[in-house]
């Protein structure tokens, strides 16, 4: 009698295989998150208390302004690094205009640097067409180095009433977290 040899059953293997791909998948998925949320969570609820001196840029803004950081001292600002052809930059705009518009009068202003090579005639169309009312000046490369360069758009430098920046926040900020850095901030004792 000649015995049946059964395929051998590769399942549970393959299985087994495939959970380890998708942790590592998982994994990848949920630390990319973190590094890119981590920013906005510091910022919103306060962690790192510490901040260094803000550098004194002045800039001419794009509606014949001068903005000069050192002058702003008492004032919660923002200075976010952007560009017109950036999709994440335009995504948290509105965002960015919502909070300007309604804690401006508590002492809050965002400073817009557009980094595009458009004329600024054209950068200045765009924020008349998107309805942004913040001040926005062109970047020069002094502002850029000031601000140690800027690798990712956009980015946003969230700085206290002591002219201190104390949040970095590299990637869009949301709208919700922006607010609450604000108000925690604006509280603060000047």
């Amino acid at each position: 009698m000649s015995e049946t040899v059964l395929p051998r059953d590769d399942r549970p293997r393959r299985s087994m295989l495939w959970r380890a791909v998708e942790a590592a998948l998982w994994t990848g998925v949920l630390g990319l998150l973190v590094v890119r949320i981590a920013p906005q969570l510091q910022a919103a609820l306060g962690w790192r208390r510490a901040g260094v001196e803000a550098p004194a840029v002045t800039l001419e803004t794009l509606d014949g302004g001068v903005a000069a950081l050192g002058q702003l001292k008492g004032r919660v600002v923002l200075v976010n690094f952007w560009a017109t052809w950036c999709p994440p930059c335009r995504a948290e705009m509105p965002g960015l205009e919502s909070v300007y518009e309604d804690r401006r009068a508590a002492g809050f202003t965002v400073l817009g640097i557009s980094l595009d090579e458009r004329p600024p005639a054209e950068v200045s169309a765009f924020l008349r067409d998107h309805a942004i009312r913040y001040p926005v000046a062109m970047a020069t490369p002094e502002a850029v180095a000031a601000f140690g360069g800027v690798s990712t758009l956009p980015t946003s430098y969230l700085i206290d009433r002591r002219g201190r920046m104390r949040y970095t926040v590299p990637g869009l900020f949301a709208g919700v977290a922006l607010r609450a850095a604000v108000d925690r901030l604006l509280a603060e004792p000047r």
